[in-house]
């Protein structure tokens, strides 16, 4: 990994969403491993994706990887960025196939809260923004979408898009594990994922005061839009 680095002028670092195995164990490993790897490369600058609520080591679940991976990555290059994004607009194409076929949202998140939302579109423009910009030290930088969004509204976006009604449906928390089984989730990684969802309804996924702060441009009836035509 080391060699893949020399000479660049700046990297995008990021943790990979969790699929199998232990995610917290899983962190400690990559995370050493791109610290070493940057600083035995002398990388000069550094943008790690990192998430809202990552400022929280503990109820935020999965989220709390992220923080794990703040401190790993911590000063690994003399220009070092933290891209903490809102929740992707695309994770909603896990259902998108039941909005089609059924004209129902399946929502983890309770339809009438609002939280920073972004398309994946805006944090890679954001990541490419940074890695042009010009500064020492370490930095945090908050991503959201051009407002503040909820399964309601992402409901709405997708009755626009799909040119039927499409009507959010709560899943009760002591259902979202078998749901989770179901499609093949392993525990480890459902428990972390429930975990974030449980934060989010605790207003554990908010934005830290102290913290840089930008919106995308992605509307979310156009990210919507893109999610259907690669249906």
């Amino acid at each position: 990994m080391a060699d893949a680095l020399k000479g660049a002028s700046g990297a995008f670092l990021l943790n990979p969403p969790p699929v199998s195995c232990d995610p917290y164990a899983r962190t400690e490993e990559l995370g050493a491993s791109l610290a070493e790897a940057a600083r035995r490369a002398y990388l000069p600058k550094a943008v790690v994706l990192s998430s809202i609520g990552a400022q929280h080591a503990s109820d935020v679940g999965v989220i709390a990887t992220l923080n794990r991976i703040e401190m790993l990555l911590d000063g690994v290059a003399p220009a070092t960025a933290f891209l903490r994004s809102g929740y992707f607009v695309e994770t909603w194409s896990e259902v998108l196939e039941v909005a089609i076929s059924d004209g129902v949202l399946p929502t983890f998140i309770k339809p009438s809260q609002k939280i920073p939302m972004v398309s994946t579109i805006d944090v890679g423009r954001a990541a490419a923004a940074l890695l042009c910009e010009d500064w020492s030290g370490n930095r945090v930088m908050e991503l959201s979408g051009p407002e503040d969004w909820s399964a309601s509204d992402v409901a709405t976006a997708f009755s626009l898009v799909l040119g039927r009604p499409v009507v959010p449906i709560p899943v009760p928390p002591e259902e979202r594990s078998a749901l989770l089984a179901q499609d093949g989730v392993p525990t480890e990684v459902a428990n972390a994922l429930l975990g974030m969802y449980e934060g989010i309804t605790n207003a554990r996924f908010m934005r830290q005061g102290s913290s840089e702060h930008r919106r995308g441009t992605v509307s979310l009836e156009a990210a919507v839009e893109r999610m259907g035509r690669q249906v």
